[in-house]
């Protein structure tokens, strides 16, 4: 793992890294990503319905497959609203 990934771990996604409080909030609702070039981020849930989540995300991502712009897939874990795992990086 590279400086840059071991940084990344445990941050939310889309949070801003100058921002005053990029870090989890008390009471809201996060998603750990499983594998992939996003390994280890957390994803904000908060007030997304079962509908919502149920079919995934293709998260913007400059450090996968496809470079900048590129998108990696992340899917619902059966049985685990909380732990998305990583499907591919989709052009």
């Amino acid at each position: 793992m590279d400086r840059d990934e071991e940084l990344l771990r445990g941050w939310v996604y889309g949070t801003d890294h100058d921002g005053p409080n990029p870090s989890l909030r008390a009471g809201w609702d996060y998603a750990g990503l499983v594998g992939g070039s996003m390994d280890g981020l957390l994803l904000d849930i908060t007030g997304w319905s079962a509908d919502e989540i149920q079919p995934g995300v293709a998260l913007m991502t400059q450090l996968g497959q496809f470079g900048l712009g590129g998108r990696a897939r992340y899917d619902l874990r059966p049985g685990e609203r909380n732990r998305w795992d990583w499907s591919g990086d989709p052009p």
